[in-house]
């Protein structure tokens, strides 16, 4: 048994890999900048949680102290603002760290990547292997092809790509070799590391057994969900920007992730050689083809079933300030559209539509606008309103529901969703159900925080159609209770 600590635990490499580490045994340290964030995932009460950021020298201490391996899990792949810098900071500073505290190992998960000149995000993260190797730690660089595997950014731009586009315009990437790897297998390395000899260090290529083009891909992809065979035409006017671009209108992906995952397909990704099985052997059972990867996770799809996904494990538009408490709303421009309808139905069953809201149930009312308003989200550089849900049937504290974010989950009773579209100002949705007799009072309120001129006019603007949906909203959603549909 080992005394682990992992930077980047609510990502979703590592929200995948503790659950893992603590059934083998191992005490594990995370860190987190917000420990609400850990309130509702099932491993949540069994480690040790350290609040901060690697860019505070304190917080990174406090990670590592006591620790024998320490996993590095954090990249800014789509982060907003200098983020070379960041990433810089944080590996100096947890190196230093590792290093005081006498930790054995560092185990950093980068990417595969050609010789010569890199991407922005694919250079960073290469320079933070290179800081990590010479901290003074023994540290082990696990280079990955693009991660396959459901709720992955890679597997979701694959899948939404090919599901949304008979035909697709591609840039000339799309001919180029990838080594894709299933998440457990890139699992299976990472645990692996914990147990090596001390002194174990370098770095290593890790990838499936299959190099494809992402053409092939995406008909892989095809073969499998039982979908026509898309017709993929490489032009070369699409540059890397233009491209991003079309993958943020396409996909969930939003412009800020879509850009770095599609600059890391200009060149060929595939592994050197495979002098890592001389480390780590592959899995027992061999390594998973990436047909076999693409069937899994559309089996955990299917089964309500997914741990984590590329959407909750970062926040992709603008941090905002949590909804402030209702007293504190005195003196400052607040706009409000409260509604309140009793029902036959029991609280329970208020409940489960509440939970079950957004994702493919939608939001009972004017679907077409809610299409339209993400749309426009989408062309702004916004999330849009296609980022789904984690699970079908339920939700955890800071899950994603498409353009939004649980912000607060009172179980049985009471959803806060703060929004993440593109607006002039915060807005939130609150769900609530409350026991009446022998059936419920729903309550429903949204709230819109103004910021300047721009938020007055905009909540001035959408007023008319507030008062539209947000009516038929209400209505629906009990009726549906009422009825015991989804």
């Amino acid at each position: 048994m080992s005394r682990v600590a992992v930077a980047g635990a609510t990502g979703y490499v590592g929200g995948r890999l503790v659950p893992r580490l603590l059934e083998a045994g191992h005490e594990v340290t995370v860190l987190t900048r917000t420990a609400a964030k850990l309130r509702d995932v099932p491993w949540g009460t069994r480690v040790e949680v350290v609040v901060g950021s690697l860019e505070d020298q304190a917080a990174a201490e406090a990670l590592v102290e006591g620790a024998d391996v320490v996993f590095y899990l954090v990249h800014s792949m789509g982060g907003p603002g200098d983020f070379e810098r960041t990433e810089r900071t944080c590996a100096l500073r947890l190196g230093a760290a590792a290093r005081a505290a006498g930790v054995c190992r560092i185990v950093y998960l980068s990417g595969l990547h050609p010789d010569g000149e890199l991407s922005r995000h694919l250079a960073s993260r290469t320079e933070v292997g290179h800081i990590l190797e010479h901290s003074g730690v023994p540290t082990l660089v696990l280079q990955a092809g693009l991660l396959i595997g459901s709720g992955s950014a890679s597997f979701e731009m694959i899948r939404h790509l090919t599901d949304v586009l008979p035909v697709m315009p591609a840039p000339r990437w799309v001919q180029n070799r990838i080594q894709p790897i299933a998440v457990r297998d890139a699992l299976h390395y990472l645990l692996a590391a914990v147990d090596l000899p001390e002194g174990s260090s370098g770095t290593f290529d890790i990838g499936g057994p299959d190099v494809l083009t992402y053409a092939q891909m995406m008909r892989g992809y095809a073969g499998v969900a039982g979908l026509r065979q898309p017709v993929v035409l490489a032009l070369p006017v699409l540059t890397p920007w233009l491209a991003g671009q079309w993958v943020n209108l396409v996909t969930p992906i939003p412009r800020g992730l879509a850009l770095p995952l599609v600059e890391s397909l200009q060149h060929d990704c595939v592994m050197r050689d495979r002098s890592i099985d001389g480390l780590i052997p592959p899995p027992t059972e061999g390594l998973t083809g990436y047909r076999r990867s693409v069937e899994l996770a559309l089996l955990k799809i299917q089964a309500d079933a997914v741990e984590t996904s590329w959407a909750n494990s970062r926040d992709t538009a603008e941090p905002a300030e949590p909804l402030p408490s209702d007293p504190d709303w005195s003196g400052r421009t607040v706009f409000t559209d409260v509604r309140e309808r009793g029902t036959a139905a029991a609280p329970g069953r208020v409940w489960e539509v509440i939970e079950g809201i957004g994702g493919d149930n939608g939001w009972y009312s004017m679907p077409l606008a809610w299409s339209v308003r993400g749309w426009m989200d989408k062309l702004g550089g916004g999330v849009g309103l296609r980022r789904g849900r984690r699970s079908r049937s339920s939700l955890q504290l800071n899950d994603v529901v498409d353009w939004w974010r649980v912000e607060e989950l009172d179980a049985g009773r009471m959803l806060r969703l703060r929004a993440e579209m593109k607006a002039p100002g915060g807005a939130w949705l609150e769900l609530r159900v409350d026991p009446d007799g022998d059936g419920s009072i729903y309550r429903q309120r949204a709230i819109f925080f103004p910021r300047g001129l721009a938020g007055r006019l905009y909540w001035l603007a959408v007023l008319p159609f507030h008062g539209i949906i947000f009516r038929s909203m209400a209505e629906r959603i009990t009726r549906a209770a009422q009825d015991g549909r989804p």
